[in-house]
């Protein structure tokens, strides 16, 4: 009896814990690991023990004395692997200049000199210097906050301040901005061309209702990476769409419709356009059909019976889709890359390069909990705006 009653209160919790599983798996677990590595710095941390030991006695402006000097070498010495080796000079000259010129040779003479003290000012006048030491030593915490800063062109100067980084340091603002103003410029396209789309969608019966949405639901069943190769296809100078203009004596010459913004747009819109047609049209379907001939018979013009009436009722499919397309089109990767020019790539193009090429998972990570907080942050004002419209109906 007892095992009955235990099964009949846990089996709601049964039925979904594979569902809680499958979400701490692929959502919470990758989302805390970005989050970790967004505040990580053990590169230097995990290889200078002895350094971290004696560092906390130095003063921070003085020249170093002979004990960090010698637990320095030390910790250079059982320093064996490489990679962490690499790891630590890249983190080390991303904070001090110069300090990869200086860690070459300091290394060098380290391994020539497998025993005993190494006199590091006498090697290089560099390491007389406090900010190459005061580098090292604010590097020796496992956490830190430069990679979230440095993510929105900040940093925090040597009295510990938030300040802005040098003008020619700053890029990271100006590649949301323009990630932003894509996908805005996306989504509007996407709402002038998926509106009355979806509206011919309600309207239209038999095969012809069937017919436009198929047109809407084949895209989704195709690779995004085949759409944005036939754009590829389509757009070039000597594509079909410039070979038919051309041919209908429309233009001269052939347009520049790739490797530039005009041709990323273009190819993310439609990507993009089932995302604003679907919501738009699931809520088009709920809106009585004689409400607009009701209009109609009151004197309404049709212009303004749409715009009263319509417009206003169908309000919450755009937003939706305004919402889905925006959230999707700024993490946008491969469409810009293949489209569009070097000044045309979004920000996931960086964030790529810094988790790729250049190793720096911490920025790779910042800029995506940049992202991230910027798609809650649409999302909180959406479900606001959704409640109080649905509290004033």
């Amino acid at each position: 009896m007892s095992g009955k009653s235990f099964l009949q209160k846990s089996g709601p919790f049964l039925l979904v814990a594979p569902l809680f599983l499958f979400i701490c798996l692929f959502f919470i677990w990758p989302l805390g690991s970005v989050l970790t590595q967004s505040v990580s710095d053990n590169a230097v941390a995990r290889l200078l023990p002895e350094t971290a030991k004696v560092a906390s006695s130095w003063d921070g402006e003085s020249a170093p004395g002979e004990d960090l000097q010698a637990a320095f070498v030390t910790d250079l010495r059982a320093a064996t692997d490489e990679q962490a080796v690499g790891d630590m000079v890249r983190r080390l000259n991303s904070a001090q200049s110069g300090f990869r010129t200086l860690m070459s040779k300091t290394l060098r003479a380290v391994q020539e000199t497998p025993e005993g003290l190494i006199d590091l000012v006498a090697l290089d006048r560099k390491w007389s210097q406090p900010q190459y030491w005061k580098a090292i030593t604010d590097a020796l915490s496992p956490t830190t906050d430069r990679y979230l800063l440095a993510a929105v062109d900040l940093m925090r100067n040597d009295a510990g301040e938030i300040v802005s980084q040098p003008p020619e340091q700053t890029i990271n603002v100006a590649i949301f901005g323009r990630t932003f103003w894509i996908s805005a410029t996306v989504t509007i396209f996407c709402v002038l061309l998926g509106y009355p789309y979806a509206l011919l969608i309600t309207v239209a019966t038999g095969w012809k209702k069937q017919a436009l949405l198929a047109a809407v639901l084949l895209p989704l069943w195709t690779s995004l990476l085949v759409r944005t190769a036939a754009w590829f296809i389509l757009l070039q100078e000597q594509g079909l769409i410039n070979s038919a203009l051309m041919d209908l004596n429309i233009i001269a010459g052939p347009l520049a419709l790739i490797f530039n913004r005009t041709g990323v747009i273009i190819a993310m819109t439609h990507v993009s356009l089932p995302m604003m047609v679907l919501p738009i049209y699931s809520v088009l379907l709920t809106i009585p059909k004689n409400l607009m001939p009701a209009a109609a018979s009151l004197g309404a013009h049709p212009l303004r019976a749409f715009v009263r009436v319509l417009l206003p009722l169908s309000f919450g499919g755009i937003a939706a889709g305004s919402l889905l397309v925006f959230m999707s089109a700024i993490g946008y990767y491969i469409t810009p890359a293949l489209i569009g020019g070097a000044g045309d790539q979004m920000i996931s193009s960086f964030i790529a390069f810094h988790a790729q090429n250049s190793g720096n998972w911490g920025m790779a990570s910042a800029l995506g909990i940049v992202l991230l907080v910027v798609t809650i942050i649409l999302y909180a004002v959406y479900d606001r705006l959704a409640t109080q419209r649905e509290r004033s109906a």
